[in-house]
């Protein structure tokens, strides 16, 4: 497994959950990877050092591991087209090409795909001078929303009521989108596919504000929940219809399947649903929420993707719960996280339905400190939002970083059904 991320902490937990994965080997991992305890008998994980933009470098190590499956997690090695030499080396590989990866790494490419597939969307500008983006987010009006075209990490869009911060967000873009505002609430789905069959997964709601009240700068994503209580039935299946499959097909008819998670980004607005923006891999941090929910076995899941044999696996399975995930973030988080405070109570704050997923760690001697501007990811299940809120936050409250920072309405509106369409 590619990464060392929150995210990929919980691929890493997720596949030790599975009975018939004998090793997790993380590549290059982090400490709470790390320290993760094989559940069945004769089952290891560890990590492994190597620099994931070195292709020739994790190619070798799945070679020497005699790896039946490698999953790659983050977006960059993604984009960065390191699914390519693996299969090249006749490796199976959870992760799409360099190509298919495109519709993260381009949102002008996805736009693209989106038109000649019906897939319904935002209308949207392209743009490369500062003088195209005016007149485009003169066009639009406010509120204004500015998305860089290439990859920034979760933080690469502005939406904002100052044309002057739309302007300046958009001259410090190669190429930029602007796009028509959408309203209503926003939905994740992830979609495991082997670039035929589409198998969605429950949907989650993330937040990407810093502060309460969906107030501050972007981030990378503060928290995450689901199900979400407040979505009709069928959702899950029209998008599956009107977003998921078709993306799909219309990458596969170019002749770039898609082989991984397609991760739909959506708005529910007045018009119907709207595509906001397509992701190549698990998002961060609504993984965390979600796979303690999964009860289909995780390996076999994403091997099947691999081998382009989706079709004969079945829908998935999920616990009758509701999960909660609360990112704590480092001081100065996003602009500035301080790193190299010391990391306390993490021990306590878990139990068996209480899980915390390391995202920006290290150890300095034994002792465990920050690293990142989103340090963990707090995930709790309960029977439902109210008691999932109450563990998770519970459980953030055992924990001790210096000036460490996270939001305390994470699922709080679907908790109280303040949520409507």
């Amino acid at each position: 497994m590619v990464g060392s991320g929150g995210r990929e902490h919980a691929l890493a937990w997720g596949l030790t959950q599975d009975p018939e994965v004998e090793q997790v080997v993380a590549a290059p991992g982090n400490p709470g990877i790390a320290a993760l305890r094989p559940v069945f008998d004769g089952q290891t994980v560890v990590c492994r050092a190597v620099d994931v933009s070195d292709h020739d470098a994790v190619v070798a190590l799945a070679r020497e591991l005699e790896s039946d499956l490698v999953v790659v997690g983050p977006e960059a090695p993604l984009v960065a087209g390191l699914a390519d030499p693996l299969r090249d080396a006749g490796i199976a590989v959870f992760g799409p090409s360099r190509e298919a990866a495109r519709i993260e790494g381009s949102k002008a490419f996805a736009k693209d795909v989106m038109a000649t597939a019906s897939v319904p969307t935002g209308r949207a500008y392209v743009c490369t001078t500062p003088e195209e983006a005016a007149t485009a987010i003169d066009a639009f009006g406010p509120p204004y929303v500015v998305k860089d075209d290439g990859l920034a990490a979760g933080k690469g869009v502005v939406v904002t009521e100052d044309r002057d911060a739309a302007l300046a967000h958009a001259a410090g873009c190669e190429q930029v989108l602007i796009e028509e505002y959408l309203d209503g609430p926003e939905v994740s789905l992830f979609a495991i596919t082997d670039g035929t069959t589409v198998l969605p997964m429950q949907p989650a709601q993330d937040f990407k504000r810093l502060a309460d009240g969906d107030e501050g700068p972007n981030t990378g994503g503060m928290g995450a929940y689901t199900p979400l209580p407040w979505a009709p039935d069928d959702l899950v299946a029209e998008i599956t219809e009107k977003v998921l499959q078709p993306t799909v097909d219309e990458l596969r008819h170019r002749g770039t399947p898609f082989s991984g998670l397609l991760y739909a980004g959506l708005a529910l607005t007045s018009r119907g649903v709207r595509v906001i923006e397509f992701n190549c891999r698990f998002g961060d941090p609504e993984t965390q929420a979600l796979l303690p929910m999964l009860k289909t076995p995780l390996g076999g899941l994403l091997y099947a993707a691999a081998t382009g044999k989706l079709g004969d696996h079945g829908d998935l399975s999920w616990r009758n719960a509701s999960s909660v995930a609360v990112v704590v973030a480092a001081k100065k988080y996003p602009a500035s996280p301080r790193s190299g405070d010391v990391i306390a109570g993490v021990e306590q704050a878990e139990n068996d339905n209480v899980r915390v997923f390391h995202a920006g760690t290290a150890l300095d001697g034994e002792e465990l400190v920050t690293a990142g501007g989103r340090v963990l990811a707090v995930s709790a299940v309960g029977k439902d939002l109210a008691e999932a809120r109450q563990r998770a936050y519970a459980a953030v409250g055992q924990i001790r970083i210096k000036g460490s920072q996270h939001r305390t309405d994470i699922a709080l509106k679907a908790e109280r059904g303040e949520i409507t369409l």
